[in-house]
């Protein structure tokens, strides 16, 4: 009789499981992103651009007979509270992939999740060289690592004619890689490099950084920070009267934004940025490009996080992708597929490439990275 009971109970435990995994009725995919906290505007724009790609598969008929579904968590901007995020998505949720998580400092926080449950994770912002070289093989990025958009600037950079550049960076591992990569590019370059200044994430007041700069011998002013921060140093710098060249890195920049919030003192600063939503008919998939903008545009959102909602909806079209190459929404085959994937980006084919140490290899994709210039405040491609 015991015995019985027994088998009985190990039935419905295998009942139980088959129905959460295999019978389950969607197919998920978590979101780990910053929806409240210093980059929260940003996360926010990846995400709607998310629900987009999840709204489109799944009107086609979704994946694998299923429809997906976004399980989104907010990551408060906080790396310990982004790896409980991951946590909870792969032990709670039973995600097989995800997508996230913005910042560098975010997505290194999650990294050691990915190792320890063995699960992937398109990295759709983060540009710290680190997360792609430090040896985690479930890391997939299909954005440019500080390294690629420095090499990407290597090409221009003689036509700007820079013979000295200053560094202002948030003070994080996405802020300090971006100077370090660019610093080292300039060198090779003949390009001198200046003073390395750094500032916290919720920092209000940069003046005395900018004060700094504003005395040095430099021609130029590169800065690394998310787009709040930008609009502050755009305005006190032309407070200041601060008069060098302006060049911000990273790709997450949302010109118009900046625009509307900065007003004058944007004017003449140049960006380096991953998309183009002003000019669809130069971005590599033009067709793709205005159904995007006019799915945006359609929901009510501001064009202005068209600059930041384009990963979201490229990183769960690769997550998509890659569940439906695998055959089935299990995490080893997902890692597996990722490898095997060509996705027609937004910003270019998505095609992974290894990076980091063999054997241990991460995912990198290689997208398209442009120059813009704000300019009587309008988003112009910089004429070189």
């Amino acid at each position: 009789m015991i015995s019985t009971i027994r088998h009985l109970s190990t039935a419905a435990l295998a009942i139980g499981l088959l129905s959460s995994t295999a019978y389950a009725e969607t197919i998920k995919i978590g979101v780990n992103e910053p929806l409240t906290g210093a980059f929260a505007a940003s996360g926010t724009y990846v995400v709607n651009g998310a629900k987009i790609a999840a709204e489109e598969i799944n009107a086609k008929g979704g994946i694998l007979g299923k429809q997906i579904e976004l399980v989104i968590e907010d990551n408060k901007s906080n790396p310990t509270e982004a790896a409980a995020v991951a946590e909870k998505l792969i032990t709670r949720d039973k995600v097989p992939v995800m997508m996230g998580a913005w910042g560098s400092s975010l997505t290194l926080a999650v990294m050691p999740k990915l190792m320890e449950y063995e699960t992937p994770m398109v990295v759709e912002t983060s540009s710290s060289s680190k997360i792609t070289t430090s040896g985690n093989p479930y890391i997939f990025r299909i954005a440019p690592p500080a390294p690629v958009e420095a090499a990407a600037f290597r090409q221009i950079v003689d036509k700007l004619e820079l013979k000295k550049a200053d560094f202002l960076v948030i003070n994080n591992d996405w802020g300090r890689g971006t100077a370090e990569d660019f610093s080292r590019m300039f060198k090779e370059k003949g390009i001198n490099v200046g003073l390395v200044e750094t500032m916290d994430q919720g920092a209000q007041d940069m003046s005395a950084q900018l004060s700094k700069i504003k005395g040095s011998d430099s021609e130029t002013l590169i800065v690394t920070t998310a787009v709040d921060q930008l609009t502050l140093i755009f305005k006190q710098a032309a407070a200041l009267g601060l008069k060098k060249k302006i060049i911000t890195t990273g790709g997450s920049q949302n010109p118009d934004q900046i625009i509307a919030q900065a007003g004058a003192a944007a004017n003449g600063t140049m960006h380096l940025t991953t998309f183009l939503p002003w000019f669809p008919e130069k971005t590599p998939n033009p067709k793709a490009t205005e159904y995007f903008i006019a799915e945006w545009k359609k929901r009510g959102f501001d064009f202005a996080g068209c600059t930041e909602s384009f990963r979201g909806y490229d990183g769960i079209r690769t997550a998509a992708a890659a569940i439906e190459k695998a055959g089935k929404p299990e995490a080893a085959a997902i890692k597996t597929a990722l490898w095997a994937i060509d996705v027609k980006g937004l910003n270019g084919d998505i095609v992974f490439k290894k990076s980091g140490p063999e054997g241990k290899e991460s995912g990198q994709s290689q997208p398209n990275v442009y120059l813009i210039e704000i300019s009587d405040g309008k988003v112009g491609m910089k004429s070189l």
